[in-house]
């Protein structure tokens, strides 16, 4: 769980000068999508004159205004996270009546009127259709002093026409698409988000040149199958020249893109990465199983060849492409046999790093009804030798990264134990996470700031990460070359700074140095292009 709205050092007051209608937190659950929402959940609340809750406030002390969840549902246990933590809050609204509880996001979506009456406590219950309606039934619910239900069956309004409070400065998603036409055994996905429905190609763009415009240094564009983008309009070419289109962007350094589906992963698309220089060297390819006749089950329209002729194609044209993946271990019916053959893709594909998930019935999935349920003690013993497997691969593909020159995009975050080993951290274009020392004597005005590029050279590689040391090398009084340690400084470090020195245009919802505000100000959406 991440919280996706933190706090400035003082609430700013709303728009045009009234007073603030309370205090928020916003707390997200699941993927990228997820995260992306929540960044419109805090720009809609700030628009309606909410402010971030001060980095101490504490809710089940009854010290925040309105908690907002955005939750997931695609693992089992997401149920039992959420009504856990809403157990919790319980304390916090007898102390303070006047706090409000909303659940929005794919669980809300599942569950609708399930929630209130599991958590009594419960003001609003909103779905993944229309999340601009928070800030509505959040008044409607403190006037009609009971709980507001409202789960839409379709999309009301394109999330991305919707106030957004963009959690980083430098980096930036991009939706070009919602929902999912996949009818995958195993996923929810689809009955909580719906058909597939594109944006238009101008529309996204028009949000890439407007973030880039605000300091964003990289894009990701969000899609649930990202390269299928265009079947609602009827262009199958229009992922690829969207993504050329991006190269086109003045100061847009790094676009990247999740998630694609092997079986609409075209050579079009290939080549678009291939021969647009700001294109990222790093693909996520979802595998999730290696056996063919567990794919078939899992009605997922490729085959472990095409999977494994994808990845050869991929490096035949960008030999230095970063690949990751998703597996799921114990799909219904799974053999050894079978997981056996997803050791040897796994081994054969040589992944940078993967997202393993052992299987869990999701009800109302067909899958949840299939027989052959593989026992838990089976499912744990093949999960733990898939995540030794990988873990060895990708130490190995690390190693051959040392004494290589990367470039890093320093971030914030990235690094839990920075403060203590002195050192930066961030990601190269492949989007390895890199580690960097500093020059012993570098002056703090010279230090990098998050958004800004640095060049390092790898000294060490770990399990997990990269660590580029390369800047104490030089003896003393020696400075490093431009492989060992050069910096810069880019409009996404200058944008940082002015959120730090409180000179952006609005107040922001990221942490600095000194818990000062990071992120950008609260833009006012993308309007949708009328469709022909």
């Amino acid at each position: 769980m991440s919280l996706s709205s933190l706090p400035t050092d003082s609430a700013p007051p709303a728009e045009g000068g009234a007073a603030s209608r309370g205090t928020y937190q916003v707390r997200t659950f699941g993927c990228q999508m997820n995260v992306h929402d929540s960044e419109r959940l805090t720009g809609l609340l700030e628009e309606s004159g909410y402010v971030a809750a001060p980095p101490e406030a504490e809710a089940r002390r009854g010290e925040v205004d309105v908690v907002v969840f955005n939750t997931c549902a695609v693992r089992e246990n997401a149920d039992n996270k959420l009504y856990g933590t809403l157990g919790g809050l319980r304390p916090g609204k007898d102390v303070h009546p006047g706090m409000q509880i909303a659940v929005g996001g794919c669980l809300a979506q599942k569950d609708r009127e399930a929630i209130v009456e599991r958590a009594p406590w419960v003001d609003v219950v909103f779905g993944t259709h229309n999340i601009g309606s928070l800030p509505v039934l959040l008044d409607r619910a403190r006037h009609n002093s009971e709980a507001q239900v409202e789960i839409l069956e379709s999309l009301d309004v394109f999330p991305s026409t919707l106030p957004t409070r963009r959690e980083s400065v430098y980096a930036a998603w991009v939706s070009i698409s919602v929902g999912c036409n996949n009818t995958c055994t195993f996923c929810i996905v689809p009955s909580l988000r719906g058909t597939e429905k594109d944006r238009r190609p101008g529309d996204v763009l028009a949000e890439v040149r407007d973030v880039v415009e605000t300091g964003a240094t990289e894009v990701t564009l969000l899609g649930q199958n990202v390269n299928s983008y265009g079947v609602e309009f009827g262009d199958r070419g229009a992922f690829a020249k969207l993504l050329r289109a991006c190269g086109e962007i003045d100061s847009l350094e790094r676009v990247r893109f999740t998630s694609p589906h092997p079986a609409m992963f075209t050579d079009d698309v290939i080549d678009a990465m291939a021969e647009t220089p700001n294109v990222m060297p790093q693909l996520h390819m979802p595998l999730q199983s290696g056996s063919d006749d567990v794919l078939r089950r899992m009605k997922r329209s490729y085959r472990s060849k095409k999977f494994l002729g994808i990845l050869e194609r991929v490096r035949e044209r960008i030999p230095d492409a970063a690949i990751t993946t998703d597996i799921i271990v114990g799909f219904p019916g799974e053999t050894e046999d079978d997981f056996q053959r997803t050791l040897d893709v796994v081994e054969a594909s040589r992944f940078s790093s993967a997202f393993t998930f052992q299987y869990s019935i999701r009800p109302g999935t067909p899958a949840a009804a299939m027989d052959d349920q593989i026992p838990q003690d089976v499912v744990q013993e093949r999960y733990e030798r898939l995540i030794a497997l990988q873990d060895r691969i990708t130490y190995e593909e690390n190693r051959k990264l040392e004494g290589s020159t990367v470039e890093v995009l320093v971030a914030e975050g990235e690094g839990e134990r920075d403060a203590v080993t002195h050192r930066l951290s961030g990601r190269s274009r492949d989007h390895r996470l890199v580690h960097l020392s500093l020059p012993t004597e570098l002056p703090e005005s010279r230090r990098p700031r998050p958004g800004d590029l640095v060049t390092a050279t790898v000294t060490r590689a770990a399990p997990h990460y990269l660590i580029a040391d390369s800047a104490l090398e030089p003896a003393p009084g020696a400075s490093p070359t431009r492989e060992q340690f050069s910096v810069r400084r880019t409009r996404s470090g200058d944008a940082w700074e002015a959120g730090v020195q409180g000179t952006d245009s609005g107040p922001a919802c990221g942490t600095g140095h000194g818990g000062a505000a990071t992120a950008g100000p609260v833009t006012l959406g993308i309007p949708s292009l009328r469709r022909a």
